[in-house]
């Protein structure tokens, strides 16, 4: 099955993380730069890498820019930069473009003209790093939209030693057990014995409501 495809525009720190781990991930990657060095520095890790001025819209449109299942546009600190290549890439059609912005106003202008989803990458990592210093269960957390998350957790001390059924975490704490690996495997099993006693050191898989997910970390031990 051919993988999705992917233009990432600007290969900065943050545009060249994006096309590297979608490459690895079995991605289709086309990176685009004007300086050379940004694009060497990638061109042996992505698909395609090409030296290019992402706001000229015939350069684009010669690239294909419109038939990517998505365009991440990687240039938050060139704002005009930014701003012309999200009109061009959507004018060109592109189905979802995501966008780096500096700030707020710059976010808001990026939204306005185009662009599916706006990621301020400063602000985004440092409310993830305060949320990770106040998790105590919680492994990992994948969000799945504004709303909803999956995550993996180690079972609360609450849990231990008893049955899986007795637990009922559905009704009590509104959350959807998706597998658990069992403590010292990391082998995820989907189809949980109703009647298995929880082991201190098991990780569950969990898909919820974020903000319920992580009240529920916050009050367990």
């Amino acid at each position: 099955m051919k993988g999705k495809q992917f233009a990432v525009l600007g290969l900065g720190v943050f545009g060249s993380t994006v096309a590297t781990t979608l490459t690895d991930l079995g991605c289709e990657v086309l990176a685009v730069d004007k300086d050379v060095r940004c694009v060497e520095r990638v061109a042996d890790r992505v698909t395609k890498a090409v030296v290019g001025d992402i706001t000229d819209r015939e350069e684009l449109e010669e690239l294909g820019i419109g038939d990517f299942d998505a365009v991440i546009i990687g240039v938050g600190n060139h704002f005009e930069a930014a701003v012309l290549a999200t009109m061009n890439v959507k004018d060109l059609g592109a189905s979802y473009i995501v966008a780096k912005a500096k700030n707020k106003p710059n976010m808001q202008i990026l939204q306005k003209i185009g662009a599916d989803r706006v990621v301020r990458v400063e602000k985004e990592m440092g409310t993830r790093i305060a949320k990770s210093l106040l998790r105590k269960n919680i492994v990992d957390l994948v969000e799945l939209d504004d709303d909803h998350s999956i995550i993996e957790i180690n079972a609360p001390h609450q849990w231990l030693d008893k049955k899986f059924i007795d637990l009922n975490i559905r009704r009590v704490y509104n959350m959807n057990v998706i597998g658990i690996k069992h403590a010292g495997d990391d082998h995820l099993v989907l189809n949980i014995d109703p009647e298995y006693i929880i082991q201190k050191g098991d990780h569950f898989l969990v898909l919820g409501i974020t903000h319920e997910l992580e009240r529920f970390d916050y009050m367990t031990d």
